[in-house]
């Protein structure tokens, strides 16, 4: 265990450890006069029954099979909890053993971590799952995978610039962060088949694609950059919040409200043209 603490204390994040071990070498040098020389575990039960009494229930359970080693933390960021979960697997996997068992996950960044690590596992299959299903719908509705395209791609390029935000704010995959991804899939989504739907319809007139784009902008277009501009300037109050999650969420929420319509007004209308002379002017 006192190996272990020193691994934890070398990594980046980790302020300090404590475990049933340093209360027993504080307790004992206070019994002898502070003398640092018996700031070790005894091997005399006497002395070691002795220190055990006014250790804090916490640091062992009942028939001792169970030592808790705490970890205080500068904070409980995805990275300084990635960092301790890697030490701890480290040392876990250099230090094998019959007798003693290391296990993860206990306290609030022990759940923290596990709950991370589940979020980050289901990462990537759920956004696989809400760009297929979303990919599904608009082909059926559109009869076109050229038109899916021209929604698709400014997702996509939100849901990277997204993360890139993240990266910048200090915020990792959590159970709260990742919903917001797949939200601006959701809004940015409804803003493509606004405008494309409206752009399709006059295509289907005969208009070139630059004056049905033109059309578009007079009347939908209007609409959505409208909407856009009303929820980002809804959540973006919450920057002054003095709860550190909420105010990031503000930023987050704010920048995929306004990227989600500027990427809906210009991407949609490019992809257009870049697929124009292939099957992209009508259904």
């Amino acid at each position: 265990m006192t190996r272990l603490q020193w691994a934890l204390e070398e990594t980046p994040g980790v302020q300090s450890t404590v475990s049933l071990f340093d209360w027993m070498k504080q307790i004992i040098v206070g019994s002898y006069g502070g003398n640092l020389k018996w700031a070790t575990v005894t091997r005399n039960r006497y002395v070691s029954n002795a220190a055990h009494k006014s250790i804090p229930q916490s640091f062992y359970n009942n028939d001792c099979s169970m030592l808790p080693v705490i970890a205080y933390l500068t904070d409980h960021k995805a990275q300084t909890l990635e960092n301790v979960v890697q030490t701890v697997e480290k040392f876990r996997a250099a230090n094998p053993s019959q007798d003693v068992e290391i296990l993860l996950a206990a306290g609030n960044s022990g759940i923290e971590a596990a709950t991370n690590a589940a979020v980050h596992k289901a990462w990537l299959p759920m956004l696989a799952l809400v760009y297929g299903i979303v990919a599904i719908l608009l082909v059926l509705e559109f009869r076109s995978i050229k038109a899916a395209l021209c929604m698709l791609v400014p997702l996509m390029i939100t849901s990277v610039l997204c993360e890139a935000v993240m990266v910048k704010l200090g915020l990792g995959v959590k159970v709260a962060t990742l919903p917001v991804i797949a939200l601006g899939v959701g809004i940015g989504v409804d803003y493509g088949i606004y405008l494309y739907n409206r752009m399709e319809t006059f295509l289907d007139q005969g208009l070139p694609l630059r004056q049905a784009y033109f059309e578009t902008m007079k009347t939908t277009g209007l609409a959505v950059a409208f909407t856009g501009i009303t929820l980002a300037a809804g959540v973006l109050t919450w920057i002054f919040s003095e709860i550190k999650f909420q105010a990031d969420m503000g930023v987050l929420l704010t920048f995929m409200f306004i990227w989600n319509m500027v990427g809906a007004v210009t991407l949609i209308p490019a992809m257009a043209a870049l697929l124009q002379g292939q099957g992209i002017e009508s259904r």
